[in-house]
């Protein structure tokens, strides 16, 4: 009976280790394992691990804000990383608040894994280094302007050390697009590590001592008050010392864990924001001033189809560019008055690099407009003597709620009962976009961006959003001649009654050409801002493709992983970062939405639902 179960028991116990090995080969999706010992380890074939490093973004409850933050990335290459075979188990993410953090967290990371190499885990699985990825977005410090355009805008790390050996290769012209190092806000998520939270409380007791400290010091003491006012500035002083230090060791540990990452064999992508000097395996660019700017600029010139106007009927378009300085620790009298002029222009300085960018972008698509007389600018800051350096002339103080429609206001003036005639006004973001929509009610502006150049009806936009055929409509050819250059019906006028009938008809046109609805552009797809898109008081808006972009990033991680060069992608070309040349950079064309596409753009790949679209 006994020897009867024995053929039966060792099949049985042959089923289970085959099993069991086809299941540890199954960790590692179309690899190549080897076994030794009762362990697996990970060759050059698998997929291997990938680890996030992203900063975390602040709570906000309104939703007046860019569609496009790093939480919103997360699940996305999430989702993107696991249908290229990734395991979940081998996606990690850590979401930090500083610079400081971050770099201590990687730093652990790198460590940890370097001292582990060799050792498996609970599955026995071993996962060498030249299989892993670290992608990692820098945590860069932004100004509330640039903070409008969303998380995604590129900006630049800057550094006390250089990259060595082959990484030095860096060209003569920096990067254009660059900011102080510096830590965001927001709280940092559950998933930081907990080594952050000890720092914190290091933190938080180094800063409770040095208080009471400075409280004996205080009660042992009777200085006089302007020796009291000195020590408080020598302290701010010495706090602002303080807070640079640390600013440049966080800078200076990032880099040195992600080369030491790199010469270990792991692979560093950088997402977003660039570090300067330093060389990694591949830059994901989400969009940048310069894009954001020529977008919709390039936008504006097709709908208003700038290449067929005249010199005898220009397009008139107005520029707005935000910019917030940076306070430099002086009175808030002195940091507004940048902006107390009448144009609201501002002062040339170190922190307007992204409004400059801006422009650049802007300028070097409707700069030869203006030069040939098509395009004017209707408060005259800008004329065909303009250069791509000329931004402070349509730059202001955004930093207080209320400018940029009082900006506008000032810019659009007009002498008569008449509102000024505008064809255009080009936000660069929504946030302004709404100001400028509420402003334009205000000052006597009526219609939509349906009635220029229109192509489909305001109900033909709805039905294309709830699935149905759009209503062709066909563009009325704009005239040679602007009305009040066009003399031929004056001359054919009789005098007396005729004439006088014909002037009230041309004032009555006059005023209703002068107070049509113009284009308003922005970018950040915000929530709040779509329903100006569908009924076309905001004609567009725009975003990075977030979600083609996450495809692209699980890409490169799969390939990067398996020793596969990054070339062989469509998104992929070769450029500069952080100074450094010959960089491998994955970007995607940004997404213009307007009434028209909004379902396609947005709606369709889950962007946003047809609730946020107010339908």
């Amino acid at each position: 009976m006994v020897f009867a179960h024995r053929p039966a028991t060792a099949f049985t116990a042959l089923a289970a280790t085959c099993a069991m090995v086809l299941s540890l080969a199954s960790c590692a999706s179309n690899s190549d394992t080897h076994t030794n010992d009762g362990q697996t380890t990970i060759t050059m074939s698998s997929t291997g691990a990938v680890a996030l490093f992203t900063p975390s973004d602040g709570i906000t409850l309104s939703q007046q804000t860019p569609l496009n933050k790093w939480a919103k990335l997360t699940p996305d290459l999430t989702a993107s990383l696991t249908d290229a075979g990734f395991k979940k188990d081998n996606i990690t993410h850590t979401t930090s608040d500083s610079l400081d953090k971050q770099s201590r967290a990687i730093q652990d990371y790198v460590v940890s894994h370097l001292s582990d190499k060799g050792k498996t885990n609970d599955a026995g699985i071993v996962i060498e280094p030249e299989n892993m990825t670290l992608l990692v977005a820098p945590v860069v410090e932004a100004d509330a302007s640039t903070r409008q355009y969303g998380d995604y805008v590129s900006q630049e790390l800057r550094t006390t050390q250089d990259e060595a050996g082959d990484d030095a290769d860096t060209s003569a012209n920096g990067s254009s697009n660059s900011s102080s190092a510096g830590s965001s806000s927001g709280s940092t998520s559950g998933s930081t590590d907990s080594k952050d939270s000890a720092d914190a409380k290091d933190s938080g007791s180094k800063d409770s001592s040095g208080s009471a400290a400075r409280s004996d010091d205080s009660d042992g003491s009777s200085e006089s008050s302007d020796d009291a006012s000195s020590d408080s500035s020598s302290d701010a002083t010495d706090s602002a010392g303080t807070a640079d230090d640390t600013q440049a060791e966080a800078a200076d540990r990032l880099v040195s864990s992600l080369k030491l990452a790199k010469e270990s064999g792991m692979h560093v992508v950088l997402l977003g924001n660039s570090i300067e000097g330093y060389k990694p395996d591949a830059f994901v660019k989400f969009t940048d001033a310069q894009t954001i700017g020529k977008l919709q600029a390039e936008k504006v010139v097709s709908k208003l189809q700038l290449a067929k106007a005249s010199k005898d009927n220009p397009k008139r378009i107005e520029v707005l560019l935000p910019y917030t300085p940076v306070k430099d620790g002086t009175s808030d009298d002195a940091s507004d008055s940048a902006s107390d002029d009448a144009s609201g222009t501002v002062a040339d300085t170190d922190e307007s690099t992204f409004a400059q960018e801006a422009f650049r972008g802007i300028w070097q698509v409707l700069g030869a407009y203006y030069e040939k007389g098509v395009a004017e600018s209707p408060s005259g800051t800008l004329d065909a003597n303009t250069t791509e350096d000329d931004w402070h002339a349509v730059a202001y103080d955004a930093s207080k709620e209320g400018s940029s429609a009082k900006v506008l206001a000032t810019r659009l003036k007009s002498g008569t009962d008449s509102p000024t005639r505008v064809d255009a006004v080009i936000a660069l973001n929504d946030y302004v976009a709404s100001e400028v929509v509420s402003e334009l009610k205000d000052l006597g502006y009526t219609g939509s961006a349906a009635d220029i150049n229109p192509q489909i009806t305001i109900s033909g936009i709805v039905g294309n959003i709830a699935g149905k055929k759009d209503l062709a409509r066909q563009a009325v050819p704009d005239p040679i001649k602007s009305p009040e250059n066009d003399t031929a019906d004056q001359d054919a006028a009789d005098d007396g009654t005729a004439k006088d009938e014909h002037d009230a008809s041309s004032d009555k046109t006059d005023k209703a050409r002068d107070s049509q609805w113009p284009l308003v552009t922005g970018y950040g797809a915000y929530i709040s801002n779509i329903p100006s898109v569908v009924n076309g008081k905001q004609w567009m808006t725009g975003i990075a493709n977030r979600k083609v972009i996450a495809s692209d990033i699980a890409d490169a991680c799969v390939r990067l992983n398996t020793g596969k060069a990054l070339s062989g992608m469509s998104s992929v070309r070769n450029g500069e970062v952080g100074g450094v040349a010959k960089v491998p950079i994955i970007s995607e064309p940004p997404l213009a939405v307007s009434a028209s596409n909004l379902k396609a753009a947005l709606i369709d790949p889950g962007y946003i639902t047809l609730a946020d679209a107010g339908l």
